[in-house]
């Protein structure tokens, strides 16, 4: 399984929540500014939930998170699920930078890294307007 990272401004936490007895989760969503601001949401699970508590509203953060996918009663669901979450390294720029703000693998192969697709679309400028 492939994991990501992603850096960003937290922008909001949610409470924990109970789904059974024996198991929990918890909400949290990462702002990625730029001229189209994302808002990505993570889950963390069981004893991870509490490792968003040591962050505010409005800090920089990195989530170290993988993808999980289940299908149920023929729906498909998918979660970003965190696994770490440290202070980040960069400060989110309002105007938003690529490098700065965009996701990284950590895993070689799969999906470009963010900055590399920006590259590769500012080479190719064939459009007839």
């Amino acid at each position: 399984m492939k994991s990501f990272d992603l850096e960003g401004k937290l922008h909001k936490v949610y409470e924990t929540q109970s789904k059974t007895q024996t198991f929990q989760t918890r909400e949290f969503v990462v702002e990625q500014s730029g001229p189209y601001p994302q808002f990505i949401k993570f889950q963390l699970t069981q004893e991870r939930c509490d490792i968003i508590s040591n962050y505010k509203e409005g800090d920089t953060v990195k989530v170290h998170f993988d993808l999980r996918g289940r299908e149920w009663n023929d729906s498909y669901f998918t979660n970003l699920n965190a696994w770490k979450v440290e202070a980040g390294s960069a400060q989110v720029s309002p105007e938003g930078n690529a490098q700065e703000e965009g996701f990284t693998e950590i895993v070689d192969g799969g999906f470009p890294k963010a900055t590399d697709e920006v590259a590769q679309a500012e080479e190719i400028d064939d459009l007839p307007f």
